[in-house]
């Protein structure tokens, strides 16, 4: 087996600098505060730039159904670049999980496939309704599947409430697990339908809402039956955790250079704040996480594009890491910018709040450590 290629190409550094140069323009902090504060669930024109126009809403899927054909390595940059801008878009919801989820289904089915072409080309935004919080990899190392709490009436109409679901809010179709009479079962729903009520909860990210949807005799199609369903969801929740450590280590890079920015412009006796021996230690601790988060997020993204049977094992040790690092980054990000660091008005709290709010997305660090004691055979600790 050949070894990882953990660096980037020079098309993805390309991809890197447009992404950013769009970001940095239609997405400063003040944007993001301000989209926060709107009561929208995303920001539709960045989306419509970035998703449709630029094409990164189909880097997963296959030219051949109207994507890029593009693999997790380039999705991975995406999702630093939006983890360094905490962008209001639903990429990781509808271009990685509902998507992820639709290639885990027969594409050469016509429904299948006319959908994840309009998800592709960023026309309709999907989102897969099962909780945030729920677990990419098992603690045995199983699928991370979660339970229906949806159930089917035939093959036409679901009734069932899903919380806690990402990307919901905004999206034109949801991607909903259901429980029939044959099994598990995979069905979309338009969101459109009166049958469906998407409730707005009260999130601690405001760049990733989070609602509630309940299904009332909902008219839907099926997608995929008991013997595809479990591992396309399975399939795409993997993918969004191992993608969701990149965005984990972009929010790390904003708040150490950020910090590093700041500390090197606020002055105290005289001199910088940043040449203070124990700020020093600090930051530099902090950039040594860093390179280890990158490491592993690096590792997740090649195992997915490259299929390599460590994937599960890369995923979660990517997601073991880069949460806590992410978090950490955060909170020094505030501590260190004193008191403007509390307020509303600098943006040090959205990556806070973005850092602990993927922190319990897709499973929490010590869960992925559970997942990964078992995929390596080491017992867990009992005590």
């Amino acid at each position: 087996m050949s070894a990882a290629d953990l660096l980037y190409s020079e098309a993805e550094d390309d991809l890197r600098a447009a992404v950013r140069s769009l970001l940095t323009d239609r997405c400063p902090p003040a944007t993001v505060l301000s989209e926060a504060e709107s009561g929208r669930a995303y920001d539709a024109a960045l989306w419509r730039a970035l998703g449709a126009e630029m094409g990164t809403a189909g880097l997963l899927v296959p030219d051949k159904l109207g994507g890029q054909g593009a693999t997790a390595r380039e999705a991975a940059v995406v999702m630093e670049e939006l983890g360094r801008a905490v962008a209001p878009v639903p990429y990781l919801t509808s271009a990685v999980l509902a998507a992820g989820a639709l290639l885990g289904c027969d594409t050469d089915q016509e429904a299948v496939a006319r959908l994840l072409r309009a998800v592709g080309e960023g026309r309709t935004v999907g989102a897969l309704a099962v909780p945030l919080s729920t677990v990419a990899v098992a603690p045995g190392g199983g699928s991370g599947t979660p339970a229906a709490t949806v159930r089917a009436d035939g093959d036409t109409t679901l009734s069932g409430q899903v919380s806690g679901v990402a990307g919901a809010a905004g999206a034109d179709v949801l991607l909903v697990p259901a429980a029939g009479a044959d099994g598990h079962g995979l069905y979309a729903v338009e969101t459109a339908e009166t049958t469906v009520t998407v409730e707005p909860l009260t999130s601690l990210d405001l760049t990733r809402p989070l609602a509630t949807v309940t299904l009332t005799g909902a008219p839907a199609r099926r997608l995929a039956g008991a013997d595809r369903a479990g591992a396309a969801i399975g399939g795409a929740l993997l993918t969004g955790a191992g993608l969701l450590a990149s965005e984990q280590l972009g929010v790390a890079e904003w708040c150490l250079t950020e910090t590093v920015r700041h500390t090197k412009e606020r002055h105290q006796f005289g001199r910088p704040i940043g040449s203070f021996q124990a700020l020093k230690h600090r930051m530099a601790a902090l950039w040594l996480e860093l390179v280890s988060a990158r490491a592993t997020a690096r590792y997740a993204a090649d195992a997915l594009a490259t299929g390599s049977p460590d994937t599960p094992v890369a995923v979660a040790v990517a997601q073991a890491h880069c949460a806590g690092v992410a978090v950490h980054a955060a909170e020094e990000c505030v501590q260190l910018h004193g008191g403007i660091g509390m307020t509303w008005e600098h943006p040090a709290h959205l990556y806070l709040k973005r850092a602990k709010s993927d922190e319990i997305a897709l499973g929490t660090p010590g869960r992925h450590r559970q997942a990964l004691a078992g995929l390596v055979d080491l017992p867990v600790p009992t005590g």
